[in-house]
């Protein structure tokens, strides 16, 4: 990807990483961020999903939600082959920089399930699991 930022400085330790103004994610053992995505006008969380330097470089510059699939080993567009698009509004990274929030514009559902959210069961203290199914289908 010509011109993308890959190479991000490397983080900080300590209270340095947790103030700094600059981006410097601190991507796991396997090269990974968290990314969450987040529905910018409702606030419900869309989905969890993994970001390397590459899909975080693509999301910065594109403007378009661009993950790591760790099953196919390969970066994906999210809405690349469904239609269903997240477009980035405004990125976060928590304060260690090991999670990134997407704040997104999202057409059609988020999940892979067509659901609109990931994020529709909720658990029991007994471990059973209720469905809160938001598809409108």
């Amino acid at each position: 990807m010509e011109g993308a930022m890959t190479d991000f400085p490397p983080p900080f330790s300590g209270t340095q990483q947790d103030e700094t103004l600059e981006l410097r994610p601190k991507f796991n053992a396997e090269g990974l961020v968290a990314a969450i995505a987040q529905d910018a006008a409702s606030g419900d969380v869309l989905m969890l999903a993994w970001m390397n330097a590459d899909a975080l470089a693509a999301t910065l510059e594109t403007g378009r939600a661009t993950y790591w699939s760790r099953s196919r080993g390969e970066l994906w567009v999210k809405g690349e082959t469904s239609g269903h698009v997240q477009d980035v509004v405004e990125v976060r990274v928590d304060c260690d920089q090991d999670a990134v929030l997407l704040r997104v514009n999202q057409t059609g559902g988020a999940c892979h399930t067509g659901r609109d959210s990931c994020f529709y069961r909720t658990v029991g203290p007994d471990g059973q699991t209720l469905s809160h199914d938001t598809n409108s289908d």
